[in-house]
């Protein structure tokens, strides 16, 4: 049987294609996945994950401790069905659902991650107010906005992103499978990239506003100076940081797929490792170092009343 021409796309001279029915006539990547990475990814993500469930038993912090397992769960998922796309004999970088499962995976962690975030920052605008003060929660909270809508703002901000990605995603590989053109559901997978850059940038702006506000209390209160007021500008920093970081990661994300399937972008994995897989471990590690559990968890230095948030 004569095989149908692939369409244009990259292919490993050095790997031939299995043509099976799950596999597609490039490798849809825009390279071959090295070995190296995927391993090195799985084997840090075990150990932050390790980590975490440590810090959820030490502070109690529910509901940040959980979001930020569920991030290294995808994450090793993610880089484990990456590892099925390496070379041969370990695995197969022409095979579709691997494509798509490890970019379901890999890029539903963020999404996790973000939503910890928030929490991150509700939770130290209730810390700082004090339990039940809803008036200083107003003058700390960016807007005035309530901690609930912040989150509800964002998280369904990033569901609807990530759903719009995944979707485009796999269509891509449906599509590349089929031996048909890839443009609609990149155009698809860049709508949804393009609304969470817009989102989480609003929440970069949101954030800064939070930390002018708590500047001002603190000093007003005469918090800002000493072990308090040094302990919260650590932990504000990491939380700054990894959010810088998730958003690096997430304009990486739009400008590879602007470029459209084969671009330079996405056929160098170098950028992948560099500006993906770097910045989501960095921001996860920082979030595990300086955990918001030790100001606001169990017996937290900010508010040992908010057991639990």
């Amino acid at each position: 049987m004569v095989n149908k021409a692939p369409i244009d796309g990259y292919v490993d001279p050095n790997i031939p294609n299995p043509n099976g029915d799950g596999d597609a006539p490039i490798i849809i990547y825009g390279y071959t996945p090295h070995l190296a990475l995927a391993v090195l990814a799985i084997v840090l993500f075990l150990l932050l994950l390790l980590f975490h469930i440590f810090r959820l038993y030490t502070t109690r912090l529910y509901a940040f401790s959980i979001l930020l397992i569920f991030t290294t769960l995808c994450e090793v998922v993610g880089y484990i069905f990456r590892l099925r796309s390496s070379p041969p004999p370990v695995g197969n970088p022409y095979g579709v659902i691997n494509f798509i499962v490890q970019y379901f995976f890999i890029v539903c962690a963020p999404v996790f991650l973000s939503a910890a975030i928030y929490t991150t920052l509700t939770s130290f605008i209730g810390a700082l107010s004090g339990p039940d003060n809803a008036d200083g929660a107003r003058k700390l909270s960016p807007l005035g906005l309530p901690k609930r809508t912040i989150l509800g703002i964002f998280i369904t901000s990033d569901v609807i992103a990530t759903i719009v990605q995944v979707a485009g995603a796999a269509l891509i590989g449906v599509s590349e499978s089929n031996r048909k053109s890839p443009d609609n559901g990149n155009n698809i997978l860049l709508a949804g990239l393009a609304f969470q850059v817009f989102s989480f940038l609003v929440f970069l702006v949101l954030l800064f506003i939070f930390l002018r506000n708590s500047k001002k209390v603190m000093m007003s209160t005469g918090t800002a100076e000493g072990g308090r007021g040094n302990m919260m500008q650590m932990y504000t920093f990491a939380l700054v940081v990894s959010s810088v970081l998730v958003y690096l990661r997430t304009c990486f994300r739009l400008a590879e797929t602007s470029q459209g399937i084969g671009g330079y972008a996405s056929s160098h994995e170098a950028f992948f490792g560099a500006l993906e897989f770097a910045p989501i471990v960095v921001a996860i590690g920082m979030l595990g170092w300086w955990h918001p559990g030790r100001l606001v968890g169990r017996n937290g230095l900010l508010s040992p009343g908010m057991n639990g948030y």
